[in-house]
């Protein structure tokens, strides 16, 4: 079953795709979340709750019910976006058919429906931080860029270290309901946006080659073992304080 899983398109399409969305997702995510727990850190104590609850909220809501939201975003008679080519004399796109977007389709649910959580996470931390640094650079006439700059980020870098090793050590296993709900199982996104989870469960429920299925799976886990090794030792020799073990 090995050498056929390996033989096949499929095992490199697969990793491919599993490999590179995280990254996207790990690039984007740690990116826009410390951007936006910088801008919370700003906004009035009184507004502060009001955005956490509404960056908060899209973590919440079931993949199945993303599914349905982006359906009114992407169908191809009245959906939103189609509706807007429409105005402008566009021909509509057959996006569950064309799979050239979905890449940054995907990276853009998964965005929107997990920024918030890391966000807060990185708020968190801020707020715990001593003022006494921040008193002592408003004293000495800093600005609120060279607070961030010298202050709010070295003090938080050992935090995002944390978080980039622990989604690395995560990059060979995907969101299932992400790739299988969001694009609604199309076949002709494939190429796209089929990973590893998603091959699994195919060959194991679709076409019951339980064999393929396992060969995929165990792949998919002593890879991603191997993974969160060379990560702990890579980190651990560069910052022996950030790593988990």
């Amino acid at each position: 079953m090995y050498k056929r899983l390996f033989q096949s398109d499929a095992a490199w399409r697969i990793t491919r795709n599993t490999i590179l969305y995280n990254i996207g997702f790990i690039f984007t995510t740690v990116v826009f979340s410390v951007l936006i727990a910088l801008l919370l850190n700003m906004v009035t104590k009184r507004y502060v709750k009001i955005y956490q609850t509404a960056l908060f909220f899209p973590y919440f809501i079931s993949f199945v019910v993303v599914s349905y939201i982006f359906i009114g975003f992407l169908d191809m008679e009245h959906g939103f976006l189609n509706t807007i080519l429409g105005w402008f004399g566009t021909d509509a796109v057959l996006w569950y058919n064309e799979d050239k977007y979905w890449l940054y389709i995907l990276v853009i649910v998964n965005l929107w429906k997990g920024v918030g959580y890391s966000a807060i996470i990185y708020y968190t931390a801020i707020i715990g931080f001593d003022s006494d640094y921040y008193e002592a650079a408003e004293i000495d006439g800093a600005t609120k860029w060279l607070q961030v700059r010298f202050i709010t980020l070295p003090l938080l870098k050992p935090l995002v270290i944390l978080m980039i090793m622990l989604a690395i050590s995560r990059i060979f296993f995907g969101s299932f309901d992400l790739f299988y709900n969001v694009t609604l199982d199309s076949a002709m996104l494939y190429p796209t946006t089929d990973i590893i989870d998603t091959f699994v469960y195919r060959e194991l429920r679709k076409t019951g080659d339980i064999g393929m299925a396992s060969a995929a799976g165990f792949y998919q886990s002593m890879v991603g073992f191997v993974i969160i090794l060379v990560t702990n030792t890579v980190t651990r020799k560069l910052s022996k304080e950030n790593a988990l073990f």
